[in-house]
């Protein structure tokens, strides 16, 4: 390990660069892959005790992909617009010849055949996966606990939660594990997190990153310090793959478009999810403050009705619960016997849900599609709020940490999955205790190039955040 990486602050200061700026370094050879993951290893191996976030983590693989990136260089033949940069990405999207163990130690950890569509893609841009990142069970919490890895805690204060369920990735993002991560999103996997650890995460229309296995609402996203860090993701991962039978027909968008002039176009404001938890006055405010934003660049920002219900936030609540009763039911006991608690006692309420209800539920997915459609009859685009919640307790399940009362943090964030319309979740300010705030931007199916643009507009009149937590300082 050089002595740059492991004590001196030039070492943390390559950590910290944009991706496209060390990929550039790469490339003129000012930076070698081997002296950039050197210096992660480094800050990893310092933070990673107390912030907990990766699983795989495989430093001595990772400097020999880094040499090999840093001999392709040195003939000027890199294998690809990633070659040698570092990527953690979710633990449930499979690698080959790795466990997926799902956050869970109930599962039995088989070596994954193949690599999932995301992963795939990376690899054969040269990205080195250093690391896999933590999940609670089955991706089924808003948090960084888990029965299977160690507790994942919030850089900005480990007393606090990361949220979830991309846990390590928010985590790894934020405590300068490099710049780019990949989480997964069904309700707000990837937005919640990265609200409550102050990155920009991006949950795509559904299909616009192949992902296997496939769900209604499932997607695959990056989690960024940067909009431009995410940018030069999308362009890699929304590459086709056939094995994701929802994904959409290819398309080469242009992820680096400049930010969006905003004059003339129609923002609702949404500041009231429509049920669960009541949302806290400092985020209502930094929410508030960043429409005022929009409106002050030239946008016509008007109040709108939320898009959600109680109704369907419970049908969708039964359908999931009696989803994952009838997987668990499959386990044996001694498997069942391994779960969360929390993650067990919620599902087994699904026992119980009669079929009637449970058809019912899911038809709740098709109601929030056709709610969140109507709203895009009346306006251009959406902000709103991501978290509801300041912040929470590290070891907690959730916001409300019952399991009686899953869901009620996800109220902004998941109707747009069950809708399929772009959404990400960006840096709007800090609390009174230096909690990170998320802004949501929310635009029509399809339009994710419209989503980056004004989230490009925003991080410019917003600054870039110069505070990060460095567990490693």
């Amino acid at each position: 390990m050089s002595e740059l990486s492991k004590t001196t602050d030039a070492g943390r200061e390559i950590l910290d660069l944009p991706a496209r700026e060390i990929l550039t370094a790469f490339r003129n050879r000012n930076l070698s892959p081997v002296e950039y993951m050197t210096a992660l290893i480094a800050r990893v191996e310092a933070s990673e005790p107390k912030v907990k976030a990766l699983y795989l983590f495989r430093p001595e693989e990772a400097l020999e992909e880094a040499r090999a990136a840093e001999a392709r260089y040195a003939k000027g033949a890199p294998a690809g617009c990633l070659d040698g940069m570092p990527v953690t990405i979710k633990e449930l999207i499979a690698t080959k010849g790795d466990p997926v163990p799902v956050g869970t130690a109930a599962t039995e950890l088989v070596p994954a055949p193949a690599d999932a569509p995301t992963a795939a893609r990376l690899r054969e841009e040269g990205a080195i996966l250093y690391a896999k990142t933590t999940c609670p069970d089955y991706g089924m919490l808003t948090s960084g606990l888990s029965s299977f890895h160690p507790l994942s805690r919030n850089p900005w204060d480990l007393t606090q939660n990361p949220g979830g369920s991309s846990a390590g990735a928010a985590a790894a993002a934020a405590a300068g594990y490099g710049p780019l991560h990949i989480g997964t999103d069904i309700g707000g996997s990837i937005r919640l997190p990265a609200g409550w650890t102050g990155l920009f995460g991006l949950k795509p229309s559904l299909g616009r990153v192949p992902i296997d296995p496939y769900y209604t609402g499932r997607v695959a996203g990056p989690m960024t310090p940067t909009v431009d860090d995410s940018a030069l993701l999308m362009d890699v991962i929304t590459r086709p793959d056939w094995r994701d039978a929802t994904s959409l027909p290819y398309e080469k968008l242009n992820w680096d478009a400049p930010a969006a002039d905003v004059r003339g176009l129609k923002i609702g404001l949404m500041l009231d999810a429509g049920c669960g938890n009541e949302t806290a006055p400092e985020i209502l405010d930094a929410v508030s403050q960043a429409a005022d934003l929009f409106a002050s660049h030239g946008a016509e920002v008007v109040p709108i009705a939320p898009v959600l219900t109680r109704e369907m936030l419970d049908g969708l609540d039964y359908a999931w619960r009696a989803r994952f009763w009838g997987i668990m039911n499959d386990l044996s006991e001694a498997q069942r016997a391994k779960i969360l608690p929390y993650i067990h006692d919620w599902a087994e309420a699904g026992a119980h849900v009669s079929p009637q209800d449970v058809a019912t539920g899911f038809d709740q997915t098709f109601a929030m599609r056709r709610s969140t459609s109507e709203a895009f009859q009346k306006v251009d685009v959406i902000l709103s709020p991501v978290n509801p919640n300041v912040s929470y307790p590290a070891d907690w399940a959730s916001p409300t940490n019952d399991p009686a009362r899953p869901f009620e943090h996800i109220c902004f964030t998941v109707p747009w999955n069950m809708g399929e319309q772009p959404a990400c979740s960006i840096n709007c300010g800090f609390t009174q205790s230096g909690m990170p705030i998320g802004l949501q931007i929310i635009a029509p199916r399809f339009q994710d190039q419209m989503v980056f643009s004004l989230a490009r507009a925003y991080e410019n009149w917003r600054g870039p955040i110069t505070n990060w937590p460095r567990i490693d300082a």
